[in-house]
This record gives structure tokens, sequence and C-alpha cells, in this order.
């Protein structure tokens, strides 16, 4: 019988350094790895590829580690084993907690970090977390390695700076010593995608994601700065509806986006974030 898999072009290196020089030199190839959303492309027809490079079983590219006092997280690492992590719930339990939101148990169990970064939705729970952490993409080829700015990673709606033969390798966190917030709004409380995704980190100087509402991840330098500058709540909601322009679409309208966002802003200002671990 046929599947959605059967006129695939796979290729299944034994460590990473086969699987950039395949990169190189048997490319165009879409890495997959838990394939919780290429499978789902696949079977509605959206993803074009037929040439894929299966790196799941690298284990090289998996494991969470502490690294200059934050944290460096393998690629291949799934939300699963974050959530489980004494490590990240010590250091960045709203990475945690957003991957305890991410889909039901089976795809926690295979869903990876890199993955849900290089699959680029704007609904991704991770994603607005790496923003407000001010996360690190580690991308390798053949050639060598890079480090890209996760704020700077996306360049439209599931587009990033990330070349044909690049893989990304690791996810590094600097120290986040300030109380953390985040909180995703869906249909229903598991394995709904997300209507408006928020992450937030209170200090001198506050920092604000959201997801869902924009082509990308998106951080909130505006409101940020008003609210480092001293401004009320109110004042600060008002700018948020302002800065962000979120779209009409099958899940919400962008009235309610605005809306829940202000919101969640607020309830964010007067609650008890999330300490961290002495």
């Amino acid at each position: 019988m046929r599947t959605a898999v059967s006129a695939l072009d796979l290729r299944k290196p034994s460590s990473v350094d086969e699987a950039l020089a395949m990169l190189r030199d048997d490319g165009p190839r879409v890495p997959m790895a838990g394939c919780t959303d290429v499978y789902v492309s696949l079977n509605f027809g959206t993803l074009t590829s037929a040439r894929f490079l299966d790196i799941w079983g690298l284990s090289e590219l998996r494991g969470i580690e502490e690294a200059d006092g934050g944290l460096r997280i393998g690629a291949l690492t799934t939300h699963a084993e974050l959530w489980r992590s004494p490590l990240v719930l010590s250091r960045l339990p709203i990475l945690a907690a957003a991957c305890r939101e991410v889909g039901g148990i089976q795809i926690q169990n295979r869903g990876t970090l890199a993955g849900n970064v290089a699959n680029g939705s704007p609904a991704g729970d991770t994603l607005p977390v790496l923003a407000v952490a001010d996360a690190v993409v580690v991308l390798r080829s053949a050639d060598g390695e890079r480090r890209v700015p996760f704020n700077g990673f996306y360049t439209g709606y599931r587009a990033t700076v990330m070349r044909p033969d690049e893989l990304i390798v690791a996810i590094e966190i600097p120290p986040v010593p300030d109380a953390q917030w985040f909180r995703k709004v869906g249909t229903r409380a598991a394995q709904a995608i997300s209507k408006v995704v928020m992450a937030a980190v209170r200090s001198e100087t506050p920092r604000v994601a959201l997801g869902s509402v924009a082509a990308t991840v998106v951080r909130l330098p505006q409101t940020e700065a008003a609210l480092a500058a001293g401004a009320g709540i109110e004042e600060a909601q008002r700018v948020l509806m302002e800065e962000v322009t979120p779209i009409d679409d099958i899940r919400s309208t962008a009235d309610y986006r605005r809306r829940v966002c202000a919101n969640l802003l607020a309830r964010w200002w007067d609650s008890s974030p999330m300490k961290l671990a002495s």
C-alpha cells in the first residue's frame, strides 16, 4: 500500500559530520527528526520537497547541559525531556511550562526544540520563551559553525537565515536570573494551537514576546520601554495594542488577539511570576 512517504528520497547519516557532508554534496534536503510537523504537511500535500535527511538517530544532537550559568540544549532534545529536566526547571522554568503545552504526550515525546525553531510557525509554543531569554541558535555546516541571535533568526513567515547546507545543532540560552512568566491561550486546555502565547521576564529592563500575533514570534520593544520607564499598566496596554498587528484567521480575529494580549500583559504585571530554584 502506498502512503505519503512511499515516494520519498530519504538518506540516513550515521554522524553529524556525515549529515553535513550530505547537505553540502547531495542537497538540498529537508532535515527530519520527530516529524510531528513534516508528516502532517506530507499528508496534506503542502510540503513540496521529496528529498529528506533523517537525523533522528544522531545522539550527538541530544542533551541538556549547564553552560556559563545558562543552558546549552542539543537540537534533538524533545519537549518531554525539557519539561522533565531539573536543570531546565531550575534555570528556565518558562521553557518547561511551554514544552508541557506542546500537543499531547505523544507529540512531546517526539517533537524537538530545534524542530519547533526550524519549523518557524508563529504559533510555536517555545518560541516566545526563546525570544525573551535572548537565546542563540547554533548553526553548523561542513565549513564551520556560526551563532545567530534568536531574535534575528526569522526573516518572515516560516523563513529564516539558515542556509540549505546548515543544521541547527544546539540552542544556547544565557542566564535568566529574573522572575519569569508564560501563558498560552487556546480553544481548550490541551492539544490546541495557540490563539495567543506570551512569555515575559520581569527586571529593570522588562522583556515581553508574543506568538500567534504576527508572521513570526515578536518581541515588543515599545511596550518593554514603556514599562521600563515606569508607565502604568493601562498606558503599557495602550502601547501594546498599537504595537501588535495580528490578523484575522480561522482561530481568532485580530481584535480578539489584541485584547487578549493586553489582558495577558496586565495579568503578568500583577502576578507572582515563576521564581528560579535556589
